[in-house]
């Protein structure tokens, strides 16, 4: 029931409302377009640095799969089936799977056997009577041979590079063929001389000769490591500029504290010589900057 006076009142308090929020429906207008802008700005940065990642992720895909497919792992001679396996082995823990053997002895189920879960690397190796027929099927680019005995300048057909140092300068948009010699006697000095470098891994000259499969993972490792990275988020190195950011917000802390300024100046330094020496992912950057800069605020505050 409406009584006398109700619309009147209705009437004043909608002018009221009318007359005070004009001007902050205006600001708040104002306040959404500003927003909004904000938004798309931050919108088209985020597509931008979303297709940047995209196309990097692709570019790394890519270079994963020419690694799986350029590289051919070549046993010359293999004297017993065990160690077929033991290298198919060493080959899945790597991502490789192609397997050449050359002048094999018969592959029994010792070969299999050893190989576990690179035992569908055994079943598809191919099989070659020499490595003449080899190069000549595969049309290989690049040839690698791996020895224990490095040579020098007396012999330069065996003055080797680290594995490491393989590792870093392999290019697997080429077809590359990486050879292992036999157990006893390992490559002949002709096989390395057909091979355009030579790769050896430093060991005690007491007992230089490794296992295959031992020798074949450290190889295997330091290329792996340069074209590969662990699959965990987060875990890519924080960028000059993040770092920056962080050394920064930790210079303006010190300033705000009441101590000497010799020691305010060694304070800084000794931030900036550990952020320059530690690893510091994007993510630990971001979470310390946030840290950093709440307590610059809290100091302000007070």
């Amino acid at each position: 029931m409406i009584k006398i006076g109700d619309a009147a009142v209705s009437e004043e308090k909608v002018v009221e409302t009318t007359t005070m929020t004009a001007p902050e429906k205006k600001e708040e207008s104002s306040t959404e377009k500003e927003s909004t802008s904000t938004k798309k700005s931050k919108a088209k940065k985020q597509a931008r640095g979303t297709a940047r990642s995209k196309i990097v992720r692709e570019q790394e895909q890519n270079e994963i799969n020419l690694f799986k497919e350029n590289i051919y792992i070549v046993f010359v001679e293999c004297e017993t089936p065990g160690n077929i396996g033991f290298l198919a082995r060493t080959m899945a823990n790597f991502g490789l799977k192609n397997l050449v053997l050359i002048n094999p002895p018969t592959l029994t189920n010792e070969a299999f056997y050893q190989a576990t879960h690179g035992k569908y690397i055994v079943e598809n190796a191919k099989i070659y009577p020499t490595l003449d027929d080899f190069y000549q099927s595969q049309r290989i680019d690049f040839k690698v041979a791996s020895t224990g005995m490095a040579g020098g300048s007396y012999n330069l057909s065996r003055i080797p590079l680290r594995p490491e140092q393989l590792g870093e300068s392999m290019n697997v948009s080429n077809k590359i063929a990486i050879l292992f010699g036999r157990e006893g006697d390992g490559l002949t000095n002709k096989e390395i001389e057909d091979c355009d470098i030579c790769v050896s891994i430093p060991t005690d000259p007491t007992y230089p000769i490794m296992n295959i499969s031992h020798a074949a993972a450290i190889i295997f490792y330091e290329m792996f490591k340069n074209k590969h990275d662990f699959g965990v988020e987060g875990v890519s190195e924080s960028s000059d500029l993040e770092k920056d950011y962080l050394i920064k917000d930790m210079n303006s802390l010190i300033d705000s504290l009441d101590i000497p300024e010799h020691k305010k100046k060694n304070g800084k330094k000794t931030f900036r010589n550990i952020i320059s020496r530690a690893f510091i992912t994007g993510r630990e950057s971001h979470t310390m900057k946030g840290i950093l800069r709440r307590l610059n605020n809290k100091i302000g505050e007070q």
